[in-house]
This record gives structure tokens, C-alpha cells and sequence, in this order.
């Protein structure tokens, strides 16, 4: 199993920590520069964008997440962490890695208290997966190298371009691990039941 970085400035990167030890995955908390040393794969968690933006600059991991964001390892970005990632950001606008060919407006669902949950529509062990939106931002235009894995009302929700993931919604919350088995390409519980013994 991969060692995973998970960016730990703010937000709610103990919470992505859990979900990837429930699947067995060892996590590293990333702080600093030194810490993606030990990382082959790495999370973007939920929180407050622009103060991570913030810590970012503050120890110096701007280029470091650049580098690994350009080394083609396995990255997920989730709500806070997808906007990082988008090639451009709306409402308003502000800088991101432009790894992933989106556009993404920030709360783009209202506030905390718009918050919801609702099953995703997806293809596959993905289909039916309870995506948890909050304070969510959307996905505005998905570019041509873009395939989106699951959208809800219509809106493209989850998308990926090659080892680059992102989720507009919370997939470490609520129990269903199926997104992350995806990322990590582990199969899903369905698949390890339907699995020969042996």
C-alpha cells in the first residue's frame, strides 16, 4: 500500500487521515517541504482555500506541491482541495496550481447552512455513492482531457485528469470509502465479495 501525504495546514485533513487508515493506507501529515519526501500519493483536503493558500506561502510549499504536482503521482483534491487544483478560480477569483483543466466557482451552493448530502450519479461500483456537500464549490467548465466520474444535478462532481483527481464534495465523511478505493485503485467491497476464494 501507498504512503499518502496529506496536506495539513487546515481543514479537515484528520478526517482523510482515518478514511485512508481504515483502507490500510499509512499517512503522513504534510507541514512542510521535507514531509512529501516520504509521499507517493497525495490528498488536498477540505477546509478554507484561501487560508491554506496562506500556510502555504508561510513554509514555503508552493513550489514543493508544484514539483510533486507535476511528477504525475496519484493527487486528490476534495472541495477546498479542488479549487487548490483548478486551472482557474471564480467568486471570487484567486491563484491555484492550474493542475487539473477546470474552472471552479467557490461556494457556489451557499453557506454552511446549504449544506446537503445526496447520492451521486455515477457509472459503475461509483454509482449511488452519498456525496457530501459542504459549502461546496462547482465545477463551471471541465476541459477536453477531463473525464468526469460522477456528477449530482447535473453538475460534473467528480472528475479526473490522468493521476489527477478532484471531488467537489467530502468522500473521507459518511463511511463510504468506494471514491477512495477508486483513487487508490483498490477494488471495492461489492468486487472483493464477488471475488473467486482463494
Amino acid at each position: 500500500m501507498v504512503t499518502i501525504g496529506v496536506l495539513a495546514l487546515q481543514g479537515d485533513f484528520a478526517a482523510h487521515r482515518r478514511a485512508l487508515g481504515r483502507l490500510g493506507a499509512a499517512t503522513v501529515a504534510v507541514r512542510k517541504p521535507g514531509d512529501l519526501d516520504a509521499a507517493e500519493a497525495l490528498v488536498l483536503p477540505g477546509g478554507e482555500s484561501t487560508a491554506m493558500l496562506r500556510g502555504i506561502d508561510r513554509d514555503r510549499l508552493q513550489e514543493p506541491l508544484a514539483a510533486f504536482l507535476r511528477s504525475g503521482r496519484p493527487v486528490l483534491g476534495t472541495c477546498a482541495g479542488a479549487i487548490l487544483l483548478a486551472r482557474r478560480v471564480l467568486n471570487p477569483p484567486q491563484r491555484s496550481f492550474g493542475a487539473l483543466d477546470i474552472d471552479v466557482e467557490r461556494n457556489a451552493y451557499g453557506t454552511q447552512l446549504d449544506s446537503f448530502a445526496a447520492p451521486l450519479d455515477a457509472a459503475g461500483t461509483l454509482a449511488g455513492t452519498p456525496g457530501v456537500f459542504i459549502r461546496a464549490p462547482r465545477i463551471r467548465r471541465v476541459g477536453p482531457a477531463v473525464t468526469v466520474l460522477a456528477r449530482q444535478g447535473g453538475d460534473p462532481v467528480l472528475v479526473r485528469e490522468g493521476s489527477v483527481w478532484a471531488a467537489t464534495f467530502h468522500p473521507e465523511l459518511g463511511g463510504d470509502d468506494r471514491v477512495l478505493r477508486a483513487w487508490l485503485d483498490l477494488p471495492s467491497q461489492e468486487e472483493r465479495a464477488a471475488a473467486p476464494a482463494g
